[in-house]
Formats: structure tokens, C-alpha cells, sequence
């Protein structure tokens, strides 16, 4: 009985398989039709709306319809991190051209980390910084957010915030917003942060010293 019950599990995850095949292939063909009908910029915008969907689908509890600072510290502390970010600064690397903090699994070369603005590189990179937070309200009435600076060639630097509860308070009215400013990438919740490599040099000191929120997804 086990292996029959096992058997129509397999069954019905390839029925279900198909089925979401088979109402893809629908929405590409409604897609077509209204890109053809003349109505590019709602074929454009209902395929963005699927992909942004289907993109989600893998990602963490509610990382769709959020910056991922909120499933991975709730609201109240997401606003904290996000009103304590320090702003991004650009340091001279080896060749003494400024590098912006961005983000190491998408640019892990000087080239793409030159300063072109406060807030974009040349390259057109977003400047970035990795947020570790803990909650020590309870035993020393404060929280610690560090925040992790990448520049390649010239490894990482940490800028410590603390903040006690009125401070958390104080931020309640504080916006998080996919598009800000730096860019926020709670570490907490990284996938796979701990087994990056890195060059000699380049190690990241908060590998492997960081808990892990949503294990099977952030170990």
C-alpha cells in the first residue's frame, strides 16, 4: 500500500506538471494575441506581471509583494534597517579609480564597480550592502545592524548601526522600497551564503557566523 500510495504521488506531480505547462503555453498565446492586436504596451506589461510570477515562485515567504528586509526581519525592523543604511561611498582601488560597495554575485571586478554617481557604477551596477541584524533588545535594550561593503580588489568593510527602541519607533514611518538606494540584501537569508568562494583576500568575514533564518533556503 506504501509503494501504490507513493506511485500516485509521482502520478499526480507529473498531471500537475502538465498542467502548469499547458496553462503557460495559454498565457503566451493570449500574450501574442494582444501584442498583435495592437496593444504592445499590455502584452508587455501582463508578460512582465507572469515573469515577475514565475520569478517569485522559488524565492523566500512573501518576497513578491516585499523587499526581502521584511520576511526576514518583519516591518518594524526592515524600516530600521533601511533608515540606518549608510550612504554609498566610493573608495579609490588599486588603480585609483573610485569603487562603489555592490553587489559581489554580480560584479566581482573592478571594471564594474567604478563610481559613475552616488548611486549606480558605470557599469550601471546599483550600489549594494549586506545587512546582518540582532535583536539584543531583550538582554541589552539595543539592536545591532551591521552592514557589509563589497568592492572588489579591495574586499569588505563593515559599518556597525546600533539602536535602542525609541529609535525603532522613530523609523516606523521609514519606507522600504525595492528600487532604494543603496540596495539591502539581508544576509540572514542569502542562498548559499556560506559557499561562495572568493579570492585570497577577499574572504568574507561574516561567512559562516551568520544564522540562518529560513533553513534549506539561506544555509
Amino acid at each position: 500500500m506504501h509503494g501504490r500510495r507513493e506511485t500516485e504521488r509521482g502520478a499526480a506531480s507529473v498531471e500537475q506538471a502538465g498542467l502548469v505547462a499547458l496553462v503557460a503555453l495559454l498565457l503566451v498565446a493570449a500574450i501574442a494575441a494582444i501584442a498583435a492586436g495592437g496593444e504592445v504596451d499590455a502584452g508587455r506589461g501582463l508578460g512582465g506581471a507572469i515573469a515577475r510570477r514565475i520569478a517569485c515562485g522559488p524565492r523566500l515567504p512573501d518576497a513578491c509583494r516585499h523587499h526581502p528586509l521584511v520576511p526576514a526581519y518583519g516591518w518594524p525592523l526592515a524600516r530600521l534597517a533601511r533608515a540606518l543604511a549608510p550612504p554609498p561611498v566610493a573608495v579609490p582601488g588599486p588603480s585609483g579609480l573610485p569603487l562603489a560597495p555592490v553587489d559581489f554575485r554580480r560584479c566581482r571586478r573592478e571594471s564594474c564597480a567604478i563610481a559613475a554617481g552616488p548611486h549606480l557604477t558605470a557599469s550601471g551596477r546599483r550600489t549594494t550592502a549586506f545587512v546582518a541584524l540582532r535583536d539584543l533588545r531583550r538582554s541589552l535594550g539595543f539592536v545591532e545592524l551591521g552592514y557589509w561593503l563589497y568592492r572588489p580588489t579591495l574586499g569588505w568593510e563593515r559599518v556597525v548601526r546600533r539602536a535602542d527602541q525609541a529609535q525603532v519607533e522613530a523609523a516606523n514611518s521609514v519606507r522600504v522600497l525595492l528600487q532604494d538606494d543603496p540596495a539591502l540584501v539581508p544576509l540572514e537569508t542569502l542562498p548559499g551564503r556560506n559557499h561562495y568562494e572568493f579570492p585570497p583576500g577577499e574572504a568574507p568575514p561574516w561567512q559562516w557566523h551568520v544564522r540562518g533564518l529560513y533553513p534549506g533556503w539561506s544555509s
